[in-house]
């Protein structure tokens, strides 16, 4: 069959098949076109149809008028539809039916998963059998299409979609550039404010811009900033404590910290530390109290009518 699924061609209208649709002809073999895949009016026979070319849910080649978001070789970036634990992604291609990113082109780690809603860069390619499958787009693929970042993006904050979600940090293609490709960059691990999915939308503070053009991200406000940010979250969380104190401090374990305020241990250090020498808060042993100069809970609106 000289017929290739993925590829858009322009083929002629050989004859109608009630209740099947309209066989189409390239002069040496023919495809069906269901009636459900027609867009715009009815063909008539010897019309020249540009069409896309599919394997249905039975395996069988079909047509369809219905332009899709990505052709054979194409890279573009989809949104995810639908997971399968088995199977992998199921990606939006714009057909009313979905294209498979299979499981083996996910991080291994679950956590690292994309979820419906988040959107990845692919490259529509074959299987074994020579039906569609997407394919992740990999660094040699995504690298050409970026620029290098100026220098006068350092502490700008920029937005992009993670391309990879590794443990020792996550990359970044960040918006920008006419195609919508900015420049190319990394999140350390420690510089991640949570784990973050392959496909997420993230926000992140350029770093460092290396000679190459490429940047180093982070999550977090520049120290100084951060500090502040970080002390008032605290604050505000001891002070919806029943008792004004939480069971953490400078001994508390770094993932306790990440996983109830989002920061690094560091970062919330330099904050207890600030509201320590502001005499807002003390330790006592592994816990953090508020002192008796520490402003209390504003009531609202609500709980004033209350009493």
């Amino acid at each position: 069959m000289s017929f290739v699924a993925g590829t858009l061609d322009t083929l002629k209208v050989a004859r109608e098949v009630s209740p099947y649709g309209y066989f189409l002809s390239d002069g040496a073999d023919e495809v069906l076109l269901p009636y459900t895949e027609l867009v715009g009016s009815k063909p008539h026979a010897g019309d020249m149809v540009e069409v896309f070319l599919f394997y249905d849910s039975e395996d069988r080649i079909c047509a369809t008028m219905k332009k899709p978001y990505i052709t054979l070789g194409e890279m573009a970036r989809l949104a995810v539809a639908d997971v399968h634990p088995r199977l992998g992604c199921f990606l939006e291609i714009g057909l009313g039916r979905q294209l498979l990113l299979p499981i083996s082109e996910l991080p291994e780690k679950v956590e690292y998963r994309p979820v419906p809603g988040d959107e990845v860069f692919v490259i529509l390619t074959h299987d074994k059998s020579g039906r569609q499958i997407a394919r992740l787009a990999q660094e040699q693929d995504l690298a050409p299409l970026t620029f290098p970042a100026p220098a006068a993006w350092k502490n700008q904050w920029v937005e992009g979609w993670v391309t990879k979600s590794l443990q020792m940090g996550s990359f970044v293609v960040i918006d920008g550039g006419v195609v919508g490709f900015g420049a190319y960059g990394l999140i350390p691990g420690s510089e991640r404010a949570t784990s973050l999915r392959l496909g997420q939308r993230v926000r992140a503070r350029v770093t460092f811009v290396r000679e190459d053009g490429r940047v180093n991200l982070s999550m977090h406000q520049q120290k100084e900033y951060g500090r502040l940010e970080d002390a008032e979250r605290i604050l505000e969380f001891l002070q919806q404590r029943p008792n004004g104190g939480m069971p953490y401090s400078d001994e508390t374990e770094a993932d306790l910290i990440r996983n109830r305020f989002g920061i690094s241990k560091s970062a919330f250090k330099r904050a207890l530390g600030k509201l320590m020498r502001d005499g807002l808060v003390v330790q006592q042993g592994s816990w953090t109290y508020l002192t008796e100069h520490a402003p209390k809970k504003q009531a609202s609106a609500t709980e004033g009518e209350d009493e």
